[in-house]
């Protein structure tokens, strides 16, 4: 079973948290819903939960909601513990660099000040 948790700036502000206040009831709902399928299954369905290739760990959570698809980018910490840095709507077919870049950055920061809480 994986744990999930979200990526905090070093204000503490959430960006995952941010991004789900942003939505309507029923999408926060159904994103919270695929959420718990990815922590609770042992192997989550890739239309929800899948690897992206060449993106250094960076993991996507997939939601799709009407016509909405939203994506939750993170990275796994450890064995299951996932962290989720960024969230957005998807609005094309390949998922935004930039996202993916935030994503690298957000990881790359979590772990530098994890380190230095050792």
């Amino acid at each position: 079973m994986r744990r999930i948790e979200f990526y905090r700036l070093p204000n503490g502000q959430s960006p995952i948290e941010t991004f789900l206040d942003s939505l309507t009831g029923k999408q926060a709902q159904k994103v919270l819903w695929v959420l718990q399928l990815v922590e609770e299954m042992e192997t989550a369905p890739r239309q929800y939960f899948k690897k992206l290739v060449d993106s250094e760990g960076t993991w996507e959570v997939r939601i799709q909601f009407g016509n909405d698809i939203f994506r939750l980018l993170g990275f796994f910490d450890g064995g299951t513990l996932l962290i989720l840095t960024n969230g957005f709507a998807k609005k094309t077919q390949k998922t935004p660099a930039q996202e993916i870049a935030l994503a690298i950055r957000r990881k790359n920061d979590y772990l530098a000040r994890r380190k230095s809480d050792e």
